[in-house]
């Protein structure tokens, strides 16, 4: 006889080659396997993305917040300034 083929693979074990241990065989569970992992990273992106717009809003809210006192102190000493007696 020859050379077998596939580097000494018979025709009967070369369709399960050891690296197709562990994936599912079946259409669904190999569609499954498939997208699992776009989704989760997708999901993972997701989350993250919310928890940066997230803390920005409340950055910003809390910046304009700090801005809108000072204002008010300010406007307030001005108030102060203008109502005392200059020749005093």
């Amino acid at each position: 006889m020859g050379p077998a083929p596939l580097g000494g693979l018979t025709r009967h074990t070369h369709s399960r080659a050891p690296y197709h241990r562990g994936m599912p065989d079946d259409f669904w569970g190999n569609a499954i396997f498939s997208v699992t992992p776009t989704i989760v990273i997708g999901l993972i992106f997701w989350f993250a993305m919310r928890a940066i717009i997230r803390a920005d809003r409340a950055e910003r809210e809390t910046h304009a917040q700090v801005e809108a006192e000072e204002r008010a102190r300010i406007a307030r000493q001005h108030a102060e300034k203008a109502g005392a007696d200059p020749h005093e």
